[in-house]
C-alpha cells in the first residue's frame, strides 16, 4: 500500500474505514473466525474507535449486513435505469447479482455475503433478520416487474417471482461453491427463457 493510500484512508471517517474493514474480513473469512482486534487493526484504528462507532460486535455485524444489502440495492438500481420495461428489470435483479459476484474478493467469490454470515448468526439474531428483509426485498422487485409484465394475472406474477427468487438463490449457492459468477450468469439466460413463456 503506497503511503498516500494509506494517508487518504487514515482521513476517512473511523466508522467508514471499520466498516470496510469488517466487510473485507467478514466475507473472507467469516463472522465468528473474524475477531475485534483484526478489524480494528486493517481499520487501522483504536479499539475505542470501534466502541464509540458500534455498540458492539452485533451492532458492527448489523451494520455490515445493511451496507452490503445497499451496496446490492446501488448494483440494481444502476441496471434497473438501463432497461426497457418490466422483462429487462427482472433480468436487472440478476444482472446486479452477477455484478455482486464480479467484484475482486481477496480469497475469490464465495456466494452471497449476506446468506454467508447469516449462516453463522443464531436463530432470532437482528442480522438474520437484515438478511431476511433482503431476500423478501429482491423477491418483491421481482414481483413488482412481474406484476407489469403480467397485469391482471396477479397470482402467476407472485408464483413466478417467488420461482425466479428461488433460481437466483441456488445459482449464488452454487457460484459461490464454484468460485465464480458463472452460474448466475447461466441463471439470467433461464429466467429469460422463462419469461418469454409468459
Amino acid at each position: 500500500m503506497s503511503e498516500t493510500t494509506v494517508s487518504e484512508g487514515r482521513r476517512r471517517p473511523a466508522r467508514e474505514r471499520l466498516l470496510r474493514a469488517a466487510a473485507r474480513r467478514f466475507y473472507a473469512d467469516g463472522v465468528a473466525a473474524t475477531g475485534i482486534d483484526t478489524i480494528t487493526a486493517e481499520a487501522g484504528v483504536a479499539k475505542m474507535s470501534l466502541y464509540n462507532n458500534f455498540s458492539s460486535k452485533a451492532d458492527l455485524v448489523r451494520a455490515y449486513l445493511e451496507a452490503r444489502h445497499d451496496e446490492w440495492l446501488g448494483l440494481y438500481r444502476a441496471r434497473f435505469d438501463q432497461a426497457d420495461g418490466p422483462r429487462e428489470g427482472v433480468l436487472a435483479v440478476f444482472d446486479a447479482y452477477a455484478d455482486h459476484a464480479a467484484f475482486a474478493y481477496e480469497h475469490g467469490f464465495r456466494g452471497c455475503g449476506l446468506l454467508n454470515a447469516a449462516a453463522e448468526l443464531p436463530a432470532g439474531d437482528e442480522g438474520r433478520a437484515v438478511v431476511r428483509a433482503h431476500k423478501e426485498e429482491v423477491e418483491r422487485l421481482l414481483g413488482g416487474h412481474l406484476e407489469q409484465l403480467l397485469p391482471g394475472r396477479l397470482d402467476e406474477a407472485h408464483a413466478a417471482a417467488e420461482h425466479l427468487s428461488f433460481l437466483l438463490e441456488g445459482a449464488m449457492a452454487r457460484a459461490g461453491l464454484e468460485g465464480d459468477g458463472e452460474r448466475v450468469r447461466h441463471a439470467r439466460s433461464m429466467a429469460a427463457a422463462l419469461l418469454d413463456r409468459l
